[in-house]
């Protein structure tokens, strides 16, 4: 009878500590995604690094590796919106580790639908579909929660996005409507007017990006979403010619910018753009080239001083978390000390993971670096690509690309036109003159002639060959 009695007893205690444990689990989860998102919506970058460290601390000594797992993936997100793709890779790897042996639906369907975003900025679509998807699978596997919603409305969000980019434009419509009805901070609002604005639609438009803007001042904050509705609305105004709005919108854009800029370092360019449009449109060409200037050089430059203490930053982040695991290891070390046949095991089982530790470093790095090169060549292929096709978004994509070489076209020559550009812009990628004719649907001598006004246009002389001359521009 008295061992019937200490069996239940010991139940009931260990019953006890695994619930109280698993509600400390979600008290933690809970505290730290509401107020990193908090973070990065307010652009605050030292406080969300801060508070992802002290978490990260806070989950060691939970011994809550799940805990942990959700830190690596905030800063990945963060270095997603950085465009710093080399630390992204790393931190979702130690996310991943850790998840890979997690039942916890959750956590690993938040770190899919973080990791298909990480895909679709490597311009790997399907493979963001397909994270995107295992994400809706997990989560809908999970107990109904607030965080449980907050996860699903950034899943339906991001896969919105990505039918927009498969042009699947109904099926992206609906998954918007279903983040909307999760959401009341107006970001879904800013998204369904900036789509249904790709698709002229100037009343349903204005409607929801009003609906935005106004949820947007209730909230009294210059923070990511502010930035969205400000630029949406200045598109808007833009594109119905209502240029005293447009500029008033923009310009507010690029206050709150350069305010949240720590965290959207990415954002900056698509307003210059937009600036940039304006001013053309309205004849300043003086502000219309500064603005063409910064959007350039917002493509070109990293910005070395802020990536350089990022990079500090999350380099002190991964060394402390790699001391953290030394020390574990050391602690299991001279436990298993005490058991000789243990501790040869051990031994050689540390061994293999140090090597395979120092091969996977190796590996990481030169797949960073052929990444590297094979979105340089991507990009390449589809600006050619849009060339051959003559499609309207070609000279926005070159642009981005090379946008030193449309800056010092306009040096030498500010008034050429976009039509012009776009011949240069092909003459720059080699294409011969017969295939600009066969492309543009003009016939071989309009091409000649057209050659014939760039040259003088750009004072290339005579002797000079015109390919020779545009390959040494960057």
């Amino acid at each position: 009878m008295m061992r019937i009695f200490l069996f239940v007893l010991l139940f009931v205690l260990v019953s006890c500590h695994s619930h109280s444990k698993k509600e400390a689990e979600k008290k933690f989860d809970v505290a730290l995604l509401k107020q990193n998102e908090k973070l990065r919506l307010g652009g605050e970058y030292d406080s969300l690094i801060s508070l992802n460290k002290k978490y990260y601390k806070q989950a060691d000594k939970m011994n809550y590796p799940d805990g942990k797992a959700l830190c690596y993936i905030n800063l990945a997100e963060l270095n997603i919106s950085l465009e710093n793709f080399q630390k992204a890779q790393i931190l979702f790897d130690n996310a991943k580790e850790i998840l890979d042996d997690s039942e916890d639906n959750l956590h690993k369907a938040r770190f899919y639908n973080v990791y298909g975003r990480f895909n679709v900025e490597l311009r790997r679509l399907d493979k963001a579909f397909q994270y995107n998807n295992e994400a809706m699978s997990l989560i809908r596997k999970s107990d109904h929660s607030p965080l449980k919603d907050d996860i699903l409305f950034s899943i339906y969000f991001r896969q919105a996005i990505y039918l927009v980019q498969k042009k699947q434009y109904q099926k992206a419509l609906g998954y918007f409507h279903k983040a909307k009805r999760l959401d009341d901070t107006g970001l879904a609002d800013c998204a369904i007017s900036d789509y249904v604005y790709m698709h002229k639609d100037k009343d349903s438009a204005y409607k929801y990006i009003t609906i935005a803007y106004n949820k947007a001042n209730l909230r009294g904050k210059e923070d990511g979403i502010a930035l969205y509705a400000n630029t949406i609305l200045g598109e808007y105004f833009l594109y119905d010619k209502q240029y005293d709005k447009a500029e008033q919108a923009l310009i507010k854009a690029l206050k709150i910018n350069n305010k949240t800029k720590r965290i959207y370092v990415y954002y900056g360019k698509y307003i210059y753009n937009d600036l940039r449009m304006l001013y053309e449109r309205t004849g300043d060409k003086e502000k219309a080239y500064f603005y063409l200037k910064a959007y350039t050089e917002a493509f070109d430059r990293t910005n070395t001083s802020l990536l350089a203490t990022i990079n500090q930053d999350m380099e002190s982040f991964i060394t402390v978390s790699q001391q953290d695991a030394d020390q574990h290891k050391s602690k299991i070390y001279w436990i298993v000390s005490l058991s000789f046949l243990g501790l040869c095991l051990l031994g050689v089982y540390a061994w293999r993971i140090i090597v395979t530790l120092r091969k996977r470093k190796k590996i990481l790095a030169r797949e960073a670096e052929n990444l590297k090169i094979r979105m340089n060549d991507n990009k390449q292929e589809e600006i050619i690509e849009l060339g051959k096709k003559n499609d309207p978004e070609f000279l926005d994509r070159f642009k981005e690309t090379y946008p030193e070489f449309i800056a010092q076209l306009f040096m030498i020559n500010p008034n050429l036109e976009n039509s012009e550009l776009v011949f240069c812009a092909m003459l720059k990628l080699h294409f011969s003159s017969k295939e600009i004719a066969n492309y543009t649907m003009v016939q071989h001598r309009s091409i000649q002639q057209k050659k014939y006004r760039i040259r003088k246009k750009l004072n290339i002389p005579g002797e000079t060959d015109i390919y020779h001359f545009f390959d040494t521009l960057q």
